[in-house]
């Protein structure tokens, strides 16, 4: 397991953590997600062998929110 921090701009309540979070969730691969919305930073423990960055990013795009 490996675990990465995305930086997502957008992020202002708790409807967009349930989104952001549920979008992440839902990718094979992705373990545990915590969403910060002070700092916009979304702390990601996946497996690499069945999901990369990438498609974490695009998941969190497909919701409306920009990667910084």
């Amino acid at each position: 397991m490996e675990n990465t921090t995305l930086n997502v701009e957008g992020m202002t309540c708790a409807h967009c953590k349930q989104a952001v979070t549920g979008a992440l969730k839902d990718l094979n691969g992705v373990t545990d997600v915590d969403v910060n919305l002070d700092s916009g930073k979304v702390d990601v423990t996946y497996d690499t062998n069945r999901v990369d960055i990438k498609q974490m990013e695009e998941a969190v795009e497909e919701q409306g929110y920009d990667i910084a």
